[in-house]
């Protein structure tokens, strides 16, 4: 997130911040700061016994507003802060979330501002628990979790750890990563593409040699990331089929990891009937060895030969059968290029059938394989093309999302106002 510190689902998002009496109440120091840099406006509620861990100082001076104390706090014109507060939120963070407040809100008690409101608001409610695992585990504890879900309130973790006895076991907060992550999965679940399934490929496929070597590409995947995360804070049901990738495949996200272009083909044609949106952003080996060794090719002297033959064409086979099964309802791909772009863009964009292909030089500084930036220039097959100007890879994914929930509502590239 610090590269690219405002994120799109989160930007003006008015977020309650519950802390409770537990000693995880530190993790949710960071919780506040990453929200914050993320652009939302950020204001924290706290138990007495939360105070007796983190200070209400240290949260206000992280977000720059006024920390919750007191029930009876006034919020000006008349209102009571956490009636005010209970109105105007967009999500309600509770991390950390212990088993004495759980049990307040499962109850519906409110002698606290937090249990107040948390009561008194009709928005989502995220817990993150954190106690010990005899806590976690107790049938009580679990009767009160399982009773929130039901009333459609969302659960992070909680994860096996060391605890705060020393113990080892179930019962640790999720991470702040993760915290947030999930925060972003519950504002987004009924963005533009909520009820769309988002299949993404991403990676540089390996084609072996023999059990050590194998033929592949620079590509890290992290373009295929970006659009995977991007999908989720949409609203998508999103897949990830990926080969080895150099950064984590996204919280929420379904993940199927593969090596080889054949592999990649066949998960994705095994996702294709319930598929609505294909993108392509994994760099598959057009070539793989004609044959694998079955022990380590031994150096010698001279030079080695090795045959390479086709791999299937993925998204080529895939827009030569979309006529006829409907899947999936937009295609996009891309096209790392050296030169040529626009002329090799649009042969791919046709030969593949393609709606949308996005290329991009990779030779150009701040644009290739590994890099946190991206520059790409949009071809749709109606004629149109656009340029977009050198952005974080998480702008490039935004800004492809809002193209594809419009493409799913039948608009094209020239209607994009990304």
């Amino acid at each position: 997130m610090e590269s690219h510190p405002h994120v799109r689902v989160l930007r003006g998002k008015k977020i309650l911040l519950g802390v409770t009496g537990g000693i995880a109440a530190y993790k949710a120091v960071t919780v506040a700061s990453r929200l914050t840099q993320a652009g939302a406006l950020v204001d924290v509620l706290m138990t007495a016994a939360a105070q007796k861990f983190v200070t209400p100082l240290t949260f206000s001076a992280l977000t720059g507003r006024a920390v919750v104390t007191d029930l009876w706090s006034p919020a000006g014109n008349g209102q009571i802060m956490h009636v005010a507060l209970a109105r105007e939120t967009d999500l309600f963070v509770v991390a950390p979330a212990t088993a004495n407040t759980i049990a307040k809100l499962a109850l519906g008690l409110a002698d606290d501002p937090l249990s107040a409101t948390a009561l008194a608001s009709r928005g989502p409610l995220l817990l993150a628990p954190a106690m010990e695992t005899g806590m976690w585990l107790n049938p009580v504890t679990q009767q009160h979790v399982r009773e929130l879900i039901q009333r459609g309130m969302f659960v992070v973790g909680p994860m096996q750890g060391r605890l705060a006895s020393g113990a080892m076991g179930i019962g640790r907060m999720a991470e702040p990563p993760q915290i947030i992550e999930m925060t972003r999965k519950v504002l987004g679940r009924n963005g533009p593409l909520a009820g769309v399934h988002v299949v993404i490929t991403a990676g540089g496929t390996q084609e072996p040699l023999d059990p050590v070597r194998f033929v592949s590409n620079r590509s890290t995947g992290k373009m295929g990331v970006a659009l995977a995360t991007s999908a989720r804070d949409f609203g998508a049901e999103v897949t990830l089929i990926h080969s080895p990738l150099q950064v984590g495949v996204p919280f929420g996200v379904a993940s199927i990891p593969v090596g080889t272009a054949a592999e990649m083909h066949a998960a994705t044609f095994n996702l294709l009937p319930r598929t609505d949106v294909l993108i392509g952003a994994a760099a598959v080996a057009d070539y793989r060895p004609a044959t694998v060794a079955d022990q380590k090719i031994k150096k010698k002297s001279g030079s080695l030969e090795i045959e390479l033959v086709r791999n299937p064409d993925i998204l080529g086979q895939v827009g030569a059968q979309r006529q006829q099964s409907g899947h999936p309802k937009v295609m996009v791909g891309f096209a790392a290029e050296t030169e040529d772009l626009l002329a090799n863009a649009k042969a791919k964009l046709e030969s593949k059938r393609l709606d949308l292909i996005l290329v991009n030089d990779v030779s150009a500084p701040h644009s290739g394989f590994g890099t946190e930036t991206n520059q790409v220039t949009l071809l749709d097959k109606w004629g149109d093309v656009l340029p977009w100007p050198l952005l974080s890879k998480d702008e490039v994914a935004d800004r492809l999302m809002i193209w594809v929930a419009r493409r799913i509502q039948g608009k094209g590239l020239g209607d994009l106002g990304a």
